[in-house]
C-alpha cells in the first residue's frame, strides 16, 4: 500500500519569510512522524510576479535548513495541458461559465454583497450571460471562467482547526478557475495537481481555510475519489495581528542568513513557536523531530516579536 503524500509549495512570487518557514517545518515534521512522502512542487503560475532567482533560493534555503523530499521538483507552469483538460470537463458539465468582469468591476458593483472576511462577493454579473466563450471574447473585454457555488456549505473537519461548514456563496462567491491570461488559477490548479501526485494529506496556513472548501467542490466536481485530510495553522503575524509581511520589515530567510543566523537559530526558533521548546534556543532537526507533537502547536496567531528579532540577530 502506497503511503500517504503531503507537498511543500512554496511560491516563487517572493522570497521566504519565517512565516512561510514555519508552515513547511511542521508539515515536514509532521510528515516524517507519520510516514508520509513529502514532495516539491513550485507553485510559479503568477508569471508577472514572479521573481527571477527566487524559485532556486527558495529550494536551497528549505534545504539549507535540511528539509528534504521526495523525487523531482513540480513546476506548476509544466503543467498547462492537465489544467485545460479539467476546464474543459467543468465546462462540459455545466460547472464552469465565462466571464468578463474585472475586479474593479465586482468591487464598484453596487450588488455585490460582503464576503464573510470583508472582501466583495462576486454578484453572479456573468452567470447566463453568454452562451459560449467566443460570445464572451466578443465583447472585446478579456475573459475568465468561473465555477457556480450555491448557499449549500461545505462541510470538513480540519484536524487543527474542527469542524468547519463554510458557505461559498457568502464567503466570495462563484470563483475564479481560469484567469483572464488563459492560465489556471490557483484553486483549480492545486486539486488537478494534488490529484495527479496523490496528495492526501495537505498542512498550510488557517487564512487557506476557505481554499480548502473550494477545492473540496472542485474534487466532486471533477470526480476525483479518495479523502483529503487536512491541517490549518495558525498564522505567523506581527504586532499589529496582520499577517507577516513586509509591513513588519525584513523577515526573509535570507536578510537574517546573511546577518549570521545558522540553521540551528532559525530552526531553534520556529520550534520554539511550534510548542517544541520551552524558550529560544538554538535546536536541529535531530531534536525536533522526536520532540514533534501536533497537539502542543499553538492555537492561536503566533505573534513575531522583538525578542524573537533579537535572539535571531544574537542581541
Amino acid at each position: 500500500m502506497r503511503p500517504h503524500r503531503t507537498r511543500l509549495a512554496p511560491s516563487p512570487t517572493g522570497a521566504l519569510h519565517l512565516g512561510n518557514a514555519r508552515t513547511f517545518l511542521v508539515n515536514f515534521l509532521l510528515a516524517r512522524q507519520e510516514g508520509w512522502e513529502v514532495l516539491m512542487r513550485v507553485e510559479d503560475l503568477d508569471g508577472p510576479r514572479i521573481r527571477r532567482g527566487a524559485t532556486e533560493g527558495m529550494l536551497e534555503e528549505l534545504a539549507w535548513l535540511g528539509l528534504t523530499w521526495e523525487g523531482p521538483v513540480i513546476f506548476q507552469s509544466h503543467r498547462a495541458a492537465a489544467y485545460e483538460a479539467a476546464l474543459r470537463r467543468l465546462v462540459e458539465a455545466g460547472a464552469a461559465y465565462p466571464c468578463t468582469c474585472s475586479r474593479k468591476d465586482v468591487e464598484q458593483s453596487a450588488a455585490a454583497p460582503h464576503a464573510e472576511d470583508g472582501a466583495v462577493a462576486y454578484p453572479g454579473t456573468c452567470r447566463g450571460r453568454f452562451v459560449s466563450a467566443e460570445q464572451a471574447a466578443a465583447t472585446g473585454r478579456p475573459v475568465a471562467w468561473r465555477v457556480r457555488v450555491n448557499e449549500e456549505p461545505i462541510e470538513f473537519t480540519d484536524e487543527l482547526a474542527g469542524p468547519q461548514r463554510i458557505n461559498l456563496a457568502r464567503a466570495g462567491g462563484d470563483f475564479v478557475v481560469f484567469k483572464q491570461v488563459e492560465q489556471a488559477a490557483y484553486q483549480l490548479a492545486v486539486v488537478v495537481d494534488d490529484a495527479a501526485a496523490g496528495v492526501d494529506r495537505i498542512v498550510r496556513g488557517d487564512d487557506l481555510l476557505d481554499s480548502a472548501a473550494r477545492q473540496i467542490l472542485l474534487r466532486g466536481l471533477l470526480d476525483i475519489q479518495g479523502e483529503v485530510r487536512y491541517w490549518h495553522l495558525p498564522l505567523v503575524v506581527g504586532p499589529d495581528g496582520r499577517r507577516l509581511a513586509k509591513r513588519h520589515g525584513d523577515t526573509r530567510l535570507a536578510h537574517y542568513r546573511s546577518a549570521g543566523a545558522t540553521p540551528r537559530r532559525i530552526l531553534g526558533l520556529l520550534g520554539y513557536w511550534s510548542g517544541l521548546l520551552d524558550r529560544r534556543r538554538e535546536a536541529d532537526l535531530a531534536e525536533l523531530q522526536p520532540a514533534f507533537d501536533i497537539h502542543r502547536l499553538p492555537r492561536g496567531p503566533v505573534v513575531f516579536s522583538q525578542a524573537d528579532e533579537e535572539f535571531l540577530l544574537g542581541q
